[in-house]
């Protein structure tokens, strides 16, 4: 299995495909495993590279860790992870849910490693005018996990993100008792839960570089849900437009076909590059 040896920890990666390199940041599980069907689907266009990031799985730390910066050292090593993989040092970039949060930070502190980032919902919440009400409901599910466990979190959390049909795959997803998502999931509260999405990006390092930024949503995810709305307040910000793509909050694991022919749709009407892939 390959590892990349960064600062204090060990990247687990995998690469599939050919062509140029595009990188996929995960969400709050932090597992590269749901990004899996997707990459079966990209791979005549891309050399696709799958992570688990830091922490997670099969990302193991090493010694004491920089909790206060974490997201500036995810983003890091997504940036090292590019130089690692790329022929030329940049990468095509796709975040969701947390990861695009990593994606944005991404943007924010290394654009020289981008050709395109891709934020598919961040939960990016301080960008919203209810920010301060989130804090609350956010602080009340944390800690209904520290007092009560993951299970009853899980469920408030469903709510405040309104999963909707996604409600079942949500919650097995983080409540299942296997030894890595027990533990990715309790890392995933303790350690980003409350510090990604209160993350206050700098709107003018963003403007500068948005040129670089692709804005994407599911096309049937509730357009009150926090990270529907967080991407369209950016758009707004940035004089940009999301993109819609299929499904939900996750579907490029459910629906990976029509989810990666839209993809690269959007991508070859931002950019011709895509055009010959």
């Amino acid at each position: 299995m390959p590892h990349l040896d960064v600062p204090g920890a060990q990247l687990y990666y995998e690469t599939i495909g050919s062509g140029p390199l595009l990188l996929l940041i995960p969400g709050g599980n932090g597992s590269c495993d749901l990004w899996r069907m997707l990459a079966e689907h990209l791979k005549s266009h891309f050399t696709v590279a799958l992570y688990d990031r830091r922490g997670f799985s099969r990302s193991n730390l090493i010694g004491a860790q920089d909790y206060e910066h974490r997201l500036g050292t995810d983003a890091d090593d997504a940036s090292r992870l590019i130089k690692h993989l790329s022929s030329d040092g940049t990468a095509t970039v796709l975040g969701n849910s947390s990861g695009a949060i990593v994606s944005l930070e991404l943007l924010s502190s290394h654009p020289d490693v981008l050709r395109t980032v891709i934020t598919h919902e961040p939960p990016a919440v301080k960008f919203l005018p209810d920010c301060d009400e989130l804090w609350k409901v956010q602080n009340d599910i944390y800690n209904t996990y520290r007092k009560s466990g993951v299970a009853p979190a899980i469920e408030k959390f469903a709510d405040m993100v309104k999963a909707g049909a996604e409600r079942p795959a949500l919650t097995q997803g983080f409540t299942s008792t296997t030894p890595d998502v027990k533990f990715n999931t309790m890392y995933w509260f303790e350690r980003e839960f409350l510090q990604y999405p209160f993350r206050e990006f700098d709107t003018k390092v963003l403007e500068k570089k948005k040129h670089l930024l692709l804005l994407a949503n599911g096309r049937d995810s509730n357009n009150e849900a926090l990270h529907f709305r967080a991407n369209v307040a950016i758009g707004e910000r940035l004089g940009l437009k999301v993109a819609l793509l299929p499904g939900m909050h996750v579907s490029f694991a459910t629906n990976p076909r029509a989810w990666a022919r839209d993809l690269m749709q959007a991508l070859k009407e931002k950019d011709e590059f895509y055009a010959k892939l």
